[in-house]
């Protein structure tokens, strides 16, 4: 399982990996209405979370590693999403490996500074799909997902 942290959307895939072929099992977002009190955010990220994993029971979960640019108060928010994401996982016996986003482009690509829309077309290739998946933080956590099964030697959720 992949996981794009964020607060007002947290993107998702899970996907399939055996004999170095993938399978996407499902993938999206979970989305929470901007004005709705950050803890009930937080709640309704962990609760959806929490029910996708129940759902396809993941082996294993690749989460990216917060990135701080310049906006402490967005990356306070994307920590506590990712606290949440790491909980729902924790709770469910999922293992977790973080992943920053440069060792994400860098396995999708070869290259660490690509931009999305490069990471996001090899999503697509690997995947084979028809098109990019939308929006942008479900593309990137399939390629954290991507990322982990290439790390890991193979190793992601079977069914």
């Amino acid at each position: 399982m992949g996981i794009d942290p964020g607060y007002a959307i947290m993107g998702y895939g899970i996907l399939e990996y055996k004999g170095n072929k993938f399978t996407p099992l499902t993938y999206g977002s979970i989305t929470t209405e901007a004005h709705t009190p950050d803890a009930e955010r937080l709640k309704i990220l962990y609760d959806e979370l929490s029910k996708i994993i129940a759902e396809y029971q993941p082996d294993e979960a690749s989460i990216e590693k917060l990135f701080y640019n310049t906006n402490a108060t967005t990356a306070i928010m994307v920590g506590e999403a990712r606290g949440v994401a790491m909980l729902a996982c924790e709770q469910a016996g999922v293992s977790i490996s973080e992943y920053t986003p440069l060792e994400i482009k860098s396995a999708l690509t070869g290259y660490g500074k690509a931009d999305k829309k490069q990471v996001q077309t090899m999503v697509k290739m690997i995947l084979n799909l028809a098109e990019v998946p939308k929006p942008d933080d479900t593309a990137d956590a399939i390629a954290a997902a991507i990322c982990h099964a290439q790390h890991a030697g193979g190793r992601m959720p079977r069914r």
